[in-house]
């Protein structure tokens, strides 16, 4: 069976904390599911502030939200220029996708 590839969208800080949990449930049935949590909107304040490091290196963070709200991001953690692009360039090469 191929591995489960998937964006989990997470633009809100409710998304964000069900994104978190959808990601852990997936893990506990699939460890080996490649897992993207792709933030944007209001939710980057609250992505910035995380430590987990397992959600840290899931983490997908717009640049554009970013850079709206004044906020910096740790050093690890993959930033995208736009989150709206990378999340159809990633479906384009296959992955799925699902809002929190």
């Amino acid at each position: 069976m191929a591995v489960t590839q998937l964006l989990i969208h997470a633009p809100t800080v409710d998304a964000l904390k069900r994104a978190q949990n959808n990601a852990r449930n997936l893990l506990k049935l699939e460890p080996d599911a490649q897992i993207e949590i792709v933030v944007n909107g209001p939710a980057a304040a609250l992505a910035v502030t995380f430590s987990d490091e397992d959600i840290l290196n899931r983490l997908v963070i717009c640049r554009n939200s970013l850079q709206a709200q004044t906020l910096s991001v740790q050093a690890n953690v993959k930033q995208v220029d736009a989150a709206v692009q990378y999340i159809a360039h990633q479906q384009m090469k296959g992955w799925s996708y699902m809002r929190a």
